[in-house]
């Protein structure tokens, strides 16, 4: 198939998406096309001057300046939703970094990027261009979070629709107790905080001291500071501004001691790590979106912004388009039930267009319980897409092993997924094969998600 007037070969289709262009496989033939070409580089600042670096090669030429600029354009893309920043750094192409330079300016096709990023690290959102001989090193601080158990500790768990606390003396849980709370529709930062402190209360009162506080919450944290809180979506931002971005700070204070707050999606992927016994993990949750957290080959919780949502998927010109960032081929319409949703229609199921999302996911599951053929081809093709989506992954993540999650991944539907991606791994990216795929059992439930997170600090 064509992409951009570069030639992809593919060997295994969504057999309800025949047009899927995957990332992986556009990668693996523009580098392989592109290898006499020029040389460039990218470069994505964040916060504390950590920089991540990719060096490659485009064609260089008018023949193939599409394909070149949609390379970039995704690259780009992908080390913003992986890692985080607010600098982009063009090295060795003026006119690639012009191109990019207008995507993410007022009123161009990554505008929604651009602010999201400036609102992440409060820094004015840049591209500039620099020669090739001036491209930054790659820069990252190796801080460890996770797996202390020692102590008398807080684990604070923020969900949508209760709040988990444990206190836990030495790794083990010896209270633990969940309350239902309205986060998402309540405008008055006061209720979040008060919820909160008196979570950390309670749990402190089970203990003979506190040692330390560890918080897992959905959202984008840096230096332990929300920047962008799902939970919190009432809240105006005026207020956001003066009560939110150091909530758990704050709620903490009474205590004085060692704090760390980290997306939950970083959380679930540590608990799995602790359970499995193993680092490289990646966590992916299938249901309202793509959520996903990582943890790398130290053990370590990277601090990355892991919004894989929004990165690339497909290239295929008539993609979805996500509703929020404006973009099409994104995670979201992918690992999700919006593309349960998807793709019902074409596997000849109508949903009742006055269900909610989840509703009519949970309709689609009801008809597979039943044995419908059909439906199973919505869940290979989710299994497909997957596939080729962790080769691409890969290319930005060193993966051993992934955990797979969500409504989605429920039920005879997330084994369908699983054996489709695992195959496709095995058949287009032998060097992928060994990538080792888990639905969570026993033994990953074992750690819960606020024990997990009271092991984040060091004491």
């Amino acid at each position: 198939m064509n992409a951009y007037g570069l030639e992809v070969s593919v060997k295994n289709l969504p057999v309800l998406d025949t047009g899927f262009i995957p990332m992986a496989a556009f990668c693996r033939d523009f580098e392989k096309s592109a290898q006499n070409g020029k040389e460039i580089a990218v470069a994505v600042e964040r916060n504390q001057g950590q920089t991540a670096v990719r060096r490659f090669k485009i064609h260089g030429t008018a023949e193939m300046a599409k394909a070149d600029a949609i390379y970039v354009d995704r690259t780009v893309k992908m080390l913003l939703w992986a890692y985080g920043g607010f600098k982009v750094m063009i090295c060795g192409d003026d006119d690639v970094a012009a191109i990019i330079k207008a995507a993410y300016a007022a009123g161009g096709s990554r505008e929604f990027d651009s602010n999201f990023m400036s609102r992440v690290y409060e820094r004015p959102f840049e591209v500039v261009a620099l020669p090739l001989a001036e491209t930054p090193k790659a820069y990252s601080l190796s801080q460890s979070a996770g797996r202390n158990l020692d102590g008398c500790r807080i684990g604070f768990d923020a969900g949508g629709s209760d709040r988990k606390v444990s206190a836990v003396i030495d790794g083990v849980s010896v209270y633990s107790e969940e309350v239902v709370w309205f986060p998402k529709t309540n405008s008055d930062p006061d209720y979040h905080f008060n919820g909160i402190r008196e979570a950390f209360r309670t749990a402190a009162s089970k203990m003979p001291r506190v040692d330390a506080i560890g918080v897992s919450s959905a959202g984008v944290y840096v230096d332990n500071r929300a920047m962008v809180a799902s939970l919190l979506i009432k809240v105006p931002q005026e207020l956001y501004d003066q009560k939110v971005k150091d909530i758990y700070l704050r709620a903490a204070e009474e205590w004085g001691v060692p704090i760390e707050v980290a997306n939950d999606g970083d959380v679930t992927a540590l608990a799995g790590a602790m359970s499995l016994g193993k680092n490289k993990i990646l966590g992916i949750a299938m249901g309202t979106s793509e959520a996903a957290g990582y943890v790398d080959a130290e053990g370590n919780i990277t601090g990355w912004l892991n919004e894989l949502a929004f990165a690339p998927v497909d290239l295929q010109e008539d993609a979805m388009v996500d509703e929020w960032s404006g973009d099409k081929g994104c995670g979201v319409k992918y690992f999700s039930q919006d593309s349960v949703i998807k793709l019902a229609p074409r596997a000849g199921l109508q949903l009742d267009d006055a269900l909610s999302p989840a509703e009519k996911l949970k309709a689609v599951q009801l008809e597979l319980n039943k044995g419908n053929e059909n439906v199973r081809d919505i869940y290979r093709s989710i299994g497909v897409y997957l596939g080729h989506t962790l080769a691409y992954y890969a290319m930005y993540y060193e993966i051993g092993d992934v955990l797979l999650l969500g409504r989605v991944m429920s039920g005879e539907g997330g084994d369908l997924i699983l054996a489709e991606a695992t195959r496709v791994l095995s058949e287009e990216y032998p060097e992928c094969a060994d990538m080792e795929l888990h639905l969570p059992d026993e033994k990953i439930r074992r750690v819960g998600q606020s024990v997990a997170a009271a092991s984040l600090p060091k004491i």
